[in-house]
């Protein structure tokens, strides 16, 4: 009778998360979307085809032909047009416009579907006590998401004929880290009667999930510096496993960063080390007793993982096609997705006092 009643009043006191965590988990979804439609843009050098930094204003497209060749003309002033680009027709430009504008509109789309319900549900006080901390963090970081957006676009506007791979890393981590927290408490709300998994096994996995930041964030390292559209061979880069232009950069670390045998030697290094560490963790765990949840995102994480790694090598064999790129870029998502499933299995969210 005694546990009865509790269920019945922790279902007093958390009548609305269910309707909180479908919210959430669409919002997690135009995230992930936004990631593969960054990826898209980024493989299409779409990026800095739009000049201008207009929040409302750019919602709406160009709507005269005027207007389209005043944006072609700013365009044309870049060092990517002038160096890489000259000569591009207008409807070429149109192209790589419309994926950069899609990108920025998703973006516009996200904080809307996020910020809207956010005040409906605070207002009708339908956000439980401790929740709307982590509410508002998220609206703010999805706003810092965006001005950090613009402040990568903008570092492609003179100097160079790309964008910065810090800020596009740094852009790409915040998009990362965002994601996984709103599907993080999203979990968390639909997940908080479960039962916690061994300690041990919850800081393995958070090791490992801190990993695979750093694996994405060195992928992120390869696009910003076209990495991969050089030594596509897998396992040997040049015939040597380590190519010889490792460290041909002074100081050392900036090797790490820019020089793209480096970078893309290190990306390959840590994807597979992410797959082994994954499998080790996963048979590590079969030694717990785990819930069958518990179980089956573990499982899910292993074998992502090693499609993970088999889309990865793909991608560098065929040389980076803008479709494998992008599904290399979302399978990362997905894994994450899974690993942030296990984690949030293992440590669920506690539940309302």
């Amino acid at each position: 009778m005694a546990s009865t009643v509790d269920l019945h009043s922790l279902a007093r006191d958390r009548p609305h998360d269910r309707g909180i965590a479908i919210w959430l988990l669409l919002c997690a979804a135009m995230i992930f979307a936004m990631a593969v439609i960054g990826a898209i843009t980024r493989l299409t050098e779409s990026g800095l085809s739009i000049m201008e930094w207009a929040p409302l204003s750019g919602a709406l497209p160009p709507l005269s032909e005027a207007e389209w060749q005043r944006l072609f003309a700013l365009y044309q002033t870049i060092p990517e047009y002038q160096e890489i680009n000259r000569g591009m027709e207008l409807e070429e430009f149109k192209t790589i416009f419309w994926w950069e504008y899609i990108h920025r509109l998703w973006g516009r789309l996200i904080g809307l579907v996020f910020a809207l319900p956010f005040l409906w549900f605070l207002v009708t006080g339908r956000i439980r006590r401790g929740l709307a901390p982590h509410l508002i963090a998220m609206l703010a970081l999805g706003g810092l998401q965006g001005l950090l957006g613009w402040y990568m676009v903008a570092s492609g506007f003179a100097d160079r004929t790309d964008v910065s791979q810090y800020r596009l890393v740094a852009h790409l981590g915040l998009a990362a880290a965002i994601y996984a927290y709103v599907l993080w408490v999203a979990l968390g709300l639909l997940m908080s009667d479960a039962g916690a998994g061994p300690r041990i096994l919850q800081k393995a996995l958070i090791a490992f999930i801190l990993l695979l930041a750093v694996t994405i964030a060195s992928g992120g390292f390869v696009a910003g510096l076209n990495a991969g559209l050089i030594y596509n061979t897998f396992p040997l880069m040049d015939g040597d496993l380590i190519p010889a232009g490792y460290d041909q950069l002074d100081p050392w670390l900036l090797n790490l960063f820019e020089n793209v045998d480096a970078v893309q030697f290190n990306h390959r290094a840590l994807a597979v080390a992410t797959v082994v560490a994954v499998f080790i963790l996963w048979l590590w765990a079969r030694r717990f007793p785990l819930s069958a949840t518990q179980s089956n995102a573990m499982t899910a994480t292993a074998l992502m993982a090693a499609l993970q790694l088999g889309l990865g090598i793909a991608t560098l064999l065929l040389v980076v096609p803008v479709w494998l790129g992008a599904l290399h870029q979302a399978s990362a998502f997905l894994l994450l997705s899974l690993a942030v499933w296990a984690l949030r299995s293992l440590r669920p969210m506690p539940s309302p006092s």
